[in-house]
């Protein structure tokens, strides 16, 4: 059986699109809605092409530093200068026609190609993260929240537990003790170990309006197990909050990375990201202002834009929990 109402999250968003113009909003689904009210935000516009150009930046990372001619570990020492430091030769950090960016200080390596694998590591730790963080959280909310009793006892005695953690703390105790390891999967696990109960929490709030909703009774009545009444009934009804929460995540997340990273406990040499780049910035942002501008450019871009399009589809999808 399927829903005959509308999740109580979406209910004020379609309401307002009814009363903006009945006529407008005939033959549009909801998900066409809530695409053409995003696109008429200039602030969600403009996060929205901006994550998508970031994201094509890192995917194309390695064409577009062949296009530039370096590899993020290319070493050019005809673009330093070995008598000053190692400082680069010319301009703004060595930016022209050979170093379309500049290059690194001491080493020579090309700036273009090391921002861009830098970008495409940050972004896949992000966006990992924020999957084993929104799935972790989603099933763990839904469960607590539909099951009660024990279940929603030990489930919620978890979550405080987790959440009474100092996370950074302990995130950089993990990292610091763990050796030789892939650095990026460690880091995608801590992160998400540290994480999940705060959409566990807004899943399990949405679980308990819902499970009591004439069409979740009737699938009771009519046989339906719990794990069908789950995947059919309550999941695509807290779908709206969980994709605002996920948009809302991935800044965190990639702050996250690059906090982890410029305390050195991140990614590791030679794999830049973001954060690395930022700290190893730092020896030479008198000299050099370029070299540190540059990545933190980028990763002042990526937090904001994320920031601004989960804001909007937060309004959206659930104008009430924005709200409160």
């Amino acid at each position: 059986m399927t829903a005959t109402t509308e999740p109580a999250a979406t209910e004020p968003a379609t309401a307002r699109a009814g009363a903006a113009g009945p006529a407008k909003a005939a033959g549009r689904g909801p998900w066409r809605l809530v695409r053409d009210r995003l696109w008429a935000r200039g602030s969600a516009r403009f996060g929205l092409v901006t994550v998508a150009v970031l994201v094509l930046l890192a995917a194309l990372a390695g064409p577009l530093s062949a296009l530039g001619g370096w590899s993020p570990d290319e070493f050019d020492k005809r673009a330093i200068d070995p008598y000053l430091g190692g400082q680069p030769v010319g301009d703004f950090g060595g930016i022209g026609t050979r170093h379309w960016l500049g290059v690194e200080p001491s080493t020579g390596r090309d700036l273009l190609a090391r921002v861009l694998h830098g970008g495409q590591v940050s972004l896949l730790i992000a966006f990992t993260a924020t999957a084993v963080v929104v799935a972790t959280g989603t099933l763990a909310g839904i469960a607590a929240g539909y099951f009660g009793g024990r279940t929603d006892s030990v489930l919620s005695r978890l979550m405080d537990l987790t959440m009474s953690f100092p996370s950074l703390i302990f995130m950089i105790a993990m990292m610091s003790v763990a050796k030789d390891v892939n650095r990026i999967l460690l880091i995608t696990l801590v992160i998400g170990l540290f994480t999940w109960p705060g959409i566990a929490r807004v899943v399990r709030g949405q679980t308990l309006s819902l499970k009591h909703r004439e069409y979740v009774e009737a699938a009771k009545v009519g046989g339906a197990r719990p794990w069908r009444i789950l995947t059919r009934e309550i999941l695509p009804n807290v779908s709206g909050p969980v994709i605002a929460y996920t948009t809302l995540l991935v800044p965190g997340m990639i702050a996250t990375e690059a906090a982890l990273s410029y305390l050195g406990v991140g990614v590791r040499p030679p794999t830049p990201s973001w954060g690395q780049m930022i700290a190893e910035s730092i020896n030479f942002y008198e000299t050099d202002p370029t070299y540190f501008l540059i990545p933190t450019a980028f990763l002042f871009l990526a937090v904001l834009a994320f920031t601004l399009l989960g804001d909007a589809l937060r309004d959206i999808l659930d104008p009430r929990g924005g709200r409160s």
